[in-house]
């Protein structure tokens, strides 16, 4: 049935003319962020003009609806902050693009969309990378997150662009929404395709992106064209409206054009035809809404077009206000603040919240009363305390519920917590740290499980990209805590090659704000994981927290039966105080230290014996933390110490080892350094893995030729 004629919709006048306002509004910034760049006071040009249309969407939303927006949704943040008096968006947007202390979300930092009061989530997304976030967010909010700040039946809506859509971060987020209303599950998640049928300068091919993203299973698809003001603004409500009592995801495929290129430095000439430019102009929708105002009578031509003027001197002066006037960030410090940790002392107050339900958490079984356990088994009582520390807390991943992990870490969790805490996700690293990236923003303590190592390469981009930024793009106002447990490393007996033996962690220890922690042993992998999550909790940090995958059974040292590597559990109250941030001293010598971590922890426990059967006393050092590395403590258990060597488990490119001798020249340290690594190469199945590993027999050989 065809829809009825755009003059016999029903519009209230009023919101037709706060449409108007919010498009001239975006409209007249892109022109000011042009003629700041002349005026060397201006460092962005992406604009919005062309797709002014997305006002459209802010006004069928509330403005307490969070909003994960790309970068031409200048209509859409001048029409929501209409909606709350005493914003200006036309400064907000100014002064992000002038770097501006007083940008209001990032401080100076970036030109992002964004705003704490409007409830506008900052994004740099150029190729949908938010998407994951936006579905995590509404999966919480449909799941009723406690302490989301996002008060009723809250919308999701999260806007990209027709080149983005085909990105394989998309496709995911497309396939875990769908895979969600599938199964019944509430995803109140509005998406906004905005189609100017263009990527920079790839054209996408006609018809492709109505064909996908009406193919999307279990997500609702509506149309609708940026030209007919009228329509959209009605089919926009009804769409909202929609998603709002039903709690299913939809799609609005938005028609819109682009003018003035993709950035002030994109010259369209190079890939249009003059006569393909000038066409466009005809589908302005800043020009359509005029033509609607005057068909109904509300506004005349010359009305608008005062509007419009009126528009263009409030943005010129307060662009015009800037010049020489901008207060900027001036030193490292300042641009890095909301990356600094404060560095939580203890998690005393947390551990005494536990100690009332452990009895019944652990069936009246406690673990510190149980004997000597395994690493793997230590990690589980201590995620169980974890859950009872924190209400919020949720465990998720693949394989983490039903079967409580592939190694047993997780195991009986959701047994005792309910699926509403530990519950089992889709095979897809992204929607993962998805969910993980939306679960803190509505208020969750998330911590989500990587099966193996290798397998966050897939997914690394939600890391660096969107969870570690986020402090610093909304200058801390945004945080998402979290603690990203990941099985990994190599020395996996029976069961191994490249996928299941990662022992590459560079990935992780560039990424500013990210803290790196890895267990080794059963005494302090307890208290090294309430560190994590006292960090994710207080401060909103994101945290990984890397469990050797070799040591998670692994019981003796030296010789069979010898126990060793077993060890009785810390409770709660018992580490609350460890100190955050240090290293431990395994073993003390002062002949030389062997500093280390992981696997090579016992690898150099066993070297030191090896070591003190011939007189020679050997210190071991577990740095515990790779990321900040924890060179301060370091150089203080170093002391009384002349040689170093760095027993680094991972490649001789790139491995840690290469961190902590720069860290120590740089400390001044005034004895012999030397390093011995794995070999630069991917992890061989079976017994070939031997010949490029880091075995004990190195180790062996690097301490004789420093000591000689």
């Amino acid at each position: 049935m065809p829809p009825e004629p755009s003059d016999q919709v029903d519009v209230d006048a009023g919101r037709l003319l706060a449409y108007l306002d919010a498009q001239v509004q975006s409209r007249h910034l892109d022109l000011a962020l042009r003629w700041l760049q002349s005026q060397r006071e201006g460092f962005y040009t992406i604009g919005s003009s062309g797709h002014e249309s997305n006002a459209a969407v802010a006004l069928a939303l509330r403005p307490t609806d969070p909003a994960l927006l790309h970068y031409r949704s200048g209509g859409f943040y001048a029409a929501r902050a209409g909606q709350l008096p005493g914003t200006d968006p036309m400064n907000d947007v100014l002064r992000s693009a002038a770097a501006s202390r007083e940008d209001p979300i990032s401080g100076g930092r970036h030109k992002v969309f964004g705003h704490r009061m409007l409830n506008i989530i900052p994004q740099t997304s150029t190729i949908a990378s938010h998407l994951p976030r936006a579905v995590g967010l509404a999966f919480a909010l449909g799941r009723g997150a406690p302490g989301s700040g996002f008060p009723g039946d809250p919308v999701v809506v999260c806007s990209f662009g027709d080149a983005s859509a085909n990105h394989s971060t998309a496709a995911g987020a497309f396939n875990a929404a769908g895979w969600c209303a599938h199964q019944g599950l509430p995803l109140p998640l509005l998406l906004v395709c905005e189609d100017n049928g263009i990527g920079i300068s790839t054209r996408t091919p006609r018809g492709w992106s109505s064909r996908m993203l009406a193919a999307l299973p279990g997500i609702e698809y509506v149309h609708a064209d940026g030209t007919d003001p009228v329509r959209l603004l009605a089919t926009a409500a009804e769409v909202a409206h929609r998603i709002r009592t039903t709690g299913r995801p939809a799609v609005l495929h938005l028609g819109t054009v682009r003018f003035m290129g993709h950035a002030g430095s994109d010259a369209e000439l190079a890939y249009r035809s003059r006569a393909e430019i000038l066409a466009d102009y005809a589908r302005d929708p800043i020009l359509a809404t005029a033509v609607a105002l005057a068909r109904r009578g509300i506004l005349s031509p010359a009305e608008t077009l005062a509007r419009y003027e009126d528009a263009r001197k409030q943005v010129t002066d307060r662009a015009e206000a800037l010049i020489g006037r901008v207060e900027r960030l001036d030193s490292a410090a300042a641009v890095t603040a909301p990356l600094t940790a404060r560095r939580v002392a203890e998690v005393r107050v947390a551990a005494r919240r536990a100690g009332a339900g452990r009895e019944r958490v652990f069936a009246g079984k406690l673990p510190e009363h149980r004997g000597p356990l395994t690493l793997a088994q230590s990690i589980n009582a201590a995620l169980h305390d974890a859950l009872l520390t924190w209400p919020n807390a949720q465990v998720f991943g693949e394989d983490v519920a039903r079967k409580g992990g592939v190694y047993g870490a997780t195991r009986g969790l959701q047994r005792v917590f309910g699926p509403e805490r530990v519950f089992d996700t889709l095979l897809d690293e992204q929607t993962i740290l998805g969910v993980a990236l939306g679960g803190a923003l509505a208020g969750t303590l998330p911590i989500p499980e990587i099966q193996y190592l290798a397998y966050l390469h897939n997914a690394e981009d939600q890391l660096r990209g969107e969870a570690a930024s986020l402090r610093f793009f909304s200058a801390g106002q945004y945080q998402n805590g979290m603690v990203v447990r990941i099985a990994g490393l190599a020395y996996q007996k029976g069961f191994g090659g490249h996928f299941h033996n990662d022992n590459s962690v560079a990935v992780l220890r560039d990424i500013p704000g990210l803290a790196l922690a890895v267990a080794a042993h059963p005494a302090t992998a307890p208290a090294l994981l309430r560190q994590c999550l006292a960090l994710a909790a207080q401060e909103g940090r994101v945290c990984v927290f890397l469990e050797p995958i070799a040591l998670y059974h692994q019981r003796d040292l030296r010789t069979e039966g010898d126990g060793e590597w077993l060890a009785a559990y810390p409770a709660p109250a018992d580490c609350s105080t460890a100190p955050l941030g240090d290293v431990r001293t395994f073993r003390d010598g002062t002949d030389l230290a062997l500093v280390t971590f992981g696997n090579g922890v016992p690898m150099s426990l066993r070297v030191a014996a090896a070591l003190a059967a011939e007189g020679t006393q050997a210190r071991v050092i577990d740095l515990q933390w790779l990321a900040p590395l924890p060179a301060v403590s370091l150089l203080a258990a170093l002391d009384g110490v002349s040689r170093v060597l760095v027993v680094d488990e991972t490649r001789h490119s790139g491995g840690i080892a290469e961190a902590v001798v720069t860290a120590l020249v740089d400390a001044g340290f005034a004895g012999r350094i030397a390093r011995v690594n794995s070999v630069d190469s991917y992890v061989p199945l079976g017994p070939a893995a031997d010949h490029v590993l880091l075995r004990e027999p190195d180790v062996l050989a690097a301490t004789r030729n420093l000591l000689a």
